[in-house]
């Protein structure tokens, strides 16, 4: 009994009254399937719009009319020799991680295959005086090495030109299968004959380029489906509801709703939008804002899904839930801007669908023109199976993910990964960069501006205290004294910790707390942006001037930038006085701060229509939308794990250096794809009318196949040529202000530990969220 799958539960519907269903779609081979399937769907009437996302084969409908059957829908797939399913994230992992084993376990019998076949094959070649019975014996071993190599190796071709034919379709792989089907027959025939040429060489080596160039192109994209992945991680999945008289009760999300009370406690993550009833503790933003430092909530404070609670137990008043969240939000841009990405074709793929019935009718009118010469039919079908060859996209397969490999090689050794198949491409098309400044320009940690001017001794003994506590401005003394052991000191909530060391008390904490209030007042008055924390042990007494800084090469890189032709912008979400001081420190004219994710997805949106092509630079779950939805995007390696997923490169170090790097690298590698297809396109103009003449052979035609595939991977090592871009080097990163690398973070109005930034509330008034001029409003504004 065949099982009906149950569109029902795979179908939401929208607050605005829209359909949607989302499913896994098994059978796509190419990037031209995405064109075929949509447009395949869009004449079923009631359909609103149907979108596939390649990256991770899922389809998705649309629709309002009430009329529009999604059955219809599903038999029409099927009839194009596609299969829906449920999509299930662990599932779809475990497939893909299967069928990127079976296509290397494809690749490396085929390579097996074609090497031993060719060292046979040589002797053939170049064996002027061979015998016959010698020359049949090669051939013999050649096809019991050929025959069941291929068989196993072709799977990939053999079952999606089956598939194909049997929905009634042409796709890329029927006339490779054609091919390789064809070039093993008639070696086979010419075996048993006795005759002076085979051509099982030519059908394994086909099948090897082949292979390699589709477990590349798998590889590249698996690497982009964990953004789903993540974000799930984010979420809590269960609550613990509060009832009218205080009893608890753990229920799913789904039961939960507005105006609901929900206990949080420490160790927990938010599972909604609320309002804080009671309890007081610190929350871990990072998720959300991109700040590394924990916010002090209160009641009547509002707090997000996805944050941490660290300290106490927050009982919380919830203004959104499930599918409502700020967290919600923020997956809903990422997938509207990966859905719109996943509709970028190359220009392989815009002329795959042309591809396969041109061969078919060049080999086949070939075939008809000598059988109309009077040629036998021996002769016939060995000039179009050499058409078939010859025309066969080897290097055409092999000219943009050679580049790749090569290019992100060059990269890797820079210290950037890439994590997203045409990421290299869409680098080198970008004319204006856009960063984040939390954790991006800046450095992800706050440091120790005067730790040059601290006694070593103190510094020695106030590394080992800050080692005791966890709070963000001690990691940063901390950090100083890599190597320092913690002392068993005792942390006082709101003040400091402190410890007896020799005899007498040391401290370590807020000014109060050490009684240096007077000596913290005056450093205070003198420099406003730096957070103060004392030490006091017997006579000795210092204050750490801790704040966020500028990475240590930031200016230098953005000097690089501007001299490459780029148009450089600050896009934040933090407050705008500390965006200011950033983009003044910068020379950076066009800035905005206290945007909110929607925000700077818009700025990019109109950055994209005035024909602007944005790279985005941030970190932080709020970056994520605007890296997805941005033409390009790079992350620094210790953002979160979703910005990681979301953004198409990744750069390690503390340095800004990458950015530059892989811009060059990009633009140096898109003139090599270039040439790389410009050689295929030749490659083509000249052998096929040859092929097609009956001048060539299958086997000078498999020669002349892979010769083009070795000159374009010979022209793609020319990207991992030359020396990364580097830039000067940094200033030492000691003192205070914007001039030696300092940002502007206003951390003072903080005791010990709790941490009170003023992160940009989602409500705040905005007078025009970006601009581009000197003399606006208080909230946004540029730079001098």
């Amino acid at each position: 009994m065949t099982a009906v799958l149950d569109f029902d539960s795979l179908t939401t519907r929208a607050e605005d009254g829209a359909h949607r269903f989302e499913a896994a779609v098994d059978g796509m081979t190419c990037a031209a399937c995405i064109g075929e399937i949509e447009q395949g769907l869009a004449d079923i009437p009631g359909l609103g719009h149907a979108r596939v996302n390649y990256t991770n084969r899922r389809l998705m409908l649309e629709w309002r009319d009430e009329s529009f059957d999604l059955a219809q829908a599903f038999e029409r797939l099927r009839r194009m020799g596609y299969t829906l399913h449920p999509f299930e994230l662990a599932q779809s992992e475990r497939e893909e991680i299967e069928t990127a084993r079976w296509l290397l376990r494809c690749l490396a019998i085929a390579g097996f295959a074609a090497m031993n076949i060719m060292l046979l094959s040589v002797g053939v070649w170049f064996g002027v005086d061979i015998e016959p019975s010698t020359r049949d014996l090669f051939h013999g071993v050649s096809a019991l090495i050929a025959l069941p190599a291929a068989a196993f190796a072709g799977q990939p071709f053999f079952r999606s030109a089956f598939a194909a034919l049997r929905a009634g379709r042409l796709n890329m792989d029927v006339p490779i299968s054609l091919g390789v089907l064809l070039a093993l027959g008639m070696s086979v025939y010419e075996t048993l004959a006795h005759a002076e040429h085979a051509y099982f060489d030519s059908a394994t080596m086909l099948l090897t380029f082949l292979l390699l160039g589709r477990f590349l192109d798998h590889a590249m994209r698996r690497k982009t489906r964990a953004v789903a992945a993540n974000l799930a991680a984010l979420r809590a999945p269960l609550a613990c509801k509060l009832s009218a008289d205080g009893a608890e009760t753990v229920v799913p999300l789904a039961r939960i709703a507005r105006g609901d009370i929900v206990l949080v406690r420490p160790g927990e993550r938010i599972p909604v939008d609320g309002v804080v009833a009671a309890g007081e503790s610190q929350l871990d933003e990072s998720l959300i804002t991109g700040e590394t430092q924990r916010r002090s909530v209160a009641a009547g404070d509002l707090v997000y899904a996805g944050s941490m609670n660290y300290d106490g137990a927050l009982t919380i008043r919830v203004e959104a839930a499930n599918g409502a969240t700020l967290l919600d939000d923020i997956e809903r841009l990422l997938e509207k801007a990966t859905n719109a990405r996943s509709r970028y074709v190359r220009l392989a793929d815009r002329v795959s669908r042309l591809y396969a019935p041109m061969v078919h009718l060049a080999a086949f009118s070939t075939a008809l023109f000598w059988l109309w010469r009077g040629a036998s039919l021996h002769d016939a079908l060995i000039t179009a199976i050499c058409v078939l060859i010859i025309t066969c996209p080897c290097a055409l397969a092999l000219a943009v993910p050679a580049v790749q490999v090569v290019s992100s090689g060059a990269l890797f050794r820079a210290g950037v990964l890439l994590n997203s198949a045409d990421a290299i491409e869409r680098l080198a098309e970008a004319d204006t960069i856009v960063f984040d400044k939390t954790g991006t320009l800046t450095a992800p940690e706050p440091r120790v501006a005067n730790a040059s001017e601290i006694d070593a001794s103190v510094m020695d003994l106030a590394a080992r205290l800050a080692r005791a506590s966890s709070h963000p401005l001690a990691r940063a003394i901390a950090q100083e004294r890599p190597k320092a052991a913690a002392l068993e000191a005792h942390e006082e909530h709101g003040l400091g910790v402190c410890a007896t060391v020799g005899g007498l008390e040391a401290r370590l904490g807020s000014p109060r707390f050490c009684e240096l209030e007077e000596e913290a007042a005056q450093v205070g008055a003198l420099d406003a942006d730096v957070s103060l924390v004392a030490f006091r042990h017997g006579d000795a007494r210092a204050l750490f001037q801790v704040r966020q800084t500028l990475r240590i090469d930031a200016a230098k890189a953005i000097a690089a930038l501007k001299a490459r032709g780029f148009a450089i912008e600050i896009l934040s979400g933090d407050r705008v006085e500390a965006v200011e001081k950033i983009a003044r420190a910068l020379d950076v004219a066009t800035w905005a701060g206290g945007l909110k994710p929607a925000e700077k997805v818009a700025r990019l949106d109109a950055l994209r229509g005035q024909g602007r092509k944005a790279l985005m630079v941030g970190d932080g779950l709020n970056d994520a939308p605007a890296l997805a939805s941005a033409h390009v995007s790079m992350s620094p390696i210790d953002a979160t794990q979703l910005t990681q997923a979301a953004a198409d490169a990744v750069f390690l170090g503390e340095r800004l250096a990458p950015v530059v790097t892989t811009l060059d690298v990009a633009r140096k590698a898109r003139a090599l794809m270039r040439e790389n297809l410009a050689l295929s396109v030749l490659y083509n103009v000249v052998a096929v009318p040859l092929a097609m003449a009956g001048w060539l052979t299958p086997l000078i035609g498999a020669a002349a196949m892979s010769g083009s595939s070795i000159l374009v991977t010979l022209n793609a090592l020319r990207a991992g040529g030359g020396n990364p871009a580097s830039l000067p080097s940094p200033l030492p990163q000691s003192g205070g202000g914007l001039g030696r690398g300092a940002a502007g973070e206003d951390l003072r109005d903080v005791e010990w530990p709790p941490l009170h930034l003023s992160p940009a509330s989602r409500e705040r008034e905005q007078v025009s969220p970006f601009v581009q001029a000197s003399g606006q409003s208080a909230s946004v504004g540029a730079a001098e």
